[in-house]
């Protein structure tokens, strides 16, 4: 079943990617300098920030599209929800003993991401409605 990308759908997506372009820019070519101040591996920032760079692109191709499949929708919904969970997961899993920014680096982004599933998921339940 094929959905139509409404301009409100078109805006999240194109949002979503400029957020996730920023943050996986600055992860990858901060990792150095942030990991110290965010007591984050600088290796988990900068696979971070490469795992957004295919993510970003196919934001980007989506959004420019009249209509896309609503799997595909579904899709990027769930990456967006696994991202959350894994951000938070992270922070209490023990793994890692992030500063105060740190914590606060990691929870921001994964409610900023959390947001964008919401809408993600609002302007599929218009389009299909």
């Amino acid at each position: 079943m094929s959905v139509s990308i409404s301009t409100y759908l078109r805006n999240v997506f194109y949002a979503d990617a400029l957020i996730s372009g920023a943050a996986g820019l600055l992860m990858i070519l901060g990792a150095p300098l942030l990991a110290p101040v965010l007591g984050l591996p600088e290796a988990l920032l900068l696979g971070a920030g490469i795992i957004l760079v295919p993510f970003v692109a196919m934001l980007i191709v989506v959004a420019r599209r009249e209509t896309v499949s609503r799997l595909v929708l579904i899709d990027i919904i769930a990456i967006n929800a696994v991202w959350v969970a894994a951000s938070f997961g992270l922070l209490f899993s023990g793994l890692v003993a992030p500063t105060a920014l740190g914590v606060a680096f990691v929870a921001v982004q994964a409610v900023a991401v959390a947001l964008f599933a919401q809408a993600q998921f609002v302007g599929m339940r218009r389009a299909a409605a």
